[in-house]
């Protein structure tokens, strides 16, 4: 895989390339937020490290601006700010995963794995059918991670891909705020947080609001459930 390491230190810069270039990934490296976002922008990666604390440019906001271009893009956030808000901030920003420093150069491999398959696609000219979630006029294909609806293609990222997963799994089914933060984004669920809302909101806009009839629903007090009618 190509990996892009976006990280200032430069001894754990360096352990991250020499571990991963050992794993046989091709590595480049960014020591500042503003190299990283050029670089990231500029060639094609499988999965962005990108550090919070940065010079030049802070972490969040260039994850923010990659977004805006290369929405799928894993983007996985290297920090040592460890509170529920500061992954929650994380999120909001674009990460598809978070990773508190110090980490286990174990569990990095395992988290760029499990971000590598989500974003992958598949080149078959058979279209497999068994990989295809269906709600209404809305199909989420799961080997080429977008939602389809109305033939419109709806480009997702790595965070809404899996909200929307989610939901299309429970199709019919009351899923509370607790639920959907421990499933989807695997932390306790905080009250002072509204991350939960906040990629509600995005999945509607995309999901709903372009077409005539609503599939996401709220049920105030409980959560949300994703049906054809209210």
């Amino acid at each position: 895989m190509n990996i892009l390491v976006v990280e200032d230190e430069q001894k754990v810069a360096a352990f991250l390339k020499n571990g991963l270039e050992e794993q046989g990934h091709s590595v480049d490296v960014a020591y500042d937020g503003v190299m990283g976002e050029k670089l990231a922008l500029r060639k094609e990666y499988h999965v962005i490290l990108l550090d919070v604390i940065l010079p030049l440019a802070n972490g969040l906001d260039v994850c923010r601006r990659i977004r805006q271009v290369k929405p799928t893009v894993p983007i996985l956030m290297l920090t040592a700010l460890d509170t529920t808000d500061d992954k929650v901030t994380g999120f909001d920003a674009g990460a598809d995963d978070y990773l508190v420093k110090p980490f286990e150069f174990k569990e990095l491999l395992a988290r760029i794995k499990a971000l590598s398959k989500r974003n992958t696609t598949t080149n078959n000219t058979v279209e497999d059918n068994t990989n295809m979630l269906r709600v209404g006029d809305l199909q989420l294909d799961l080997n080429k991670k977008v939602a389809i609806r109305e033939g419109a293609v709806i480009q997702l990222t790595a965070k809404e891909f899996a909200l929307l997963e989610f939901l299309m799994r429970n199709k019919g089914r009351v899923v509370s705020r607790p639920e959907i933060a421990e499933r989807v984004w695997e932390v306790t669920f905080d009250t002072g947080t509204n991350v939960v809302e906040v990629y509600m909101n995005i999945l509607r806009k995309k999901i709903d609001k372009d077409f005539s009839h609503r599939l996401i629903h709220t049920r105030i007090g409980l959560g949300y459930v994703m049906q054809e009618e209210a």
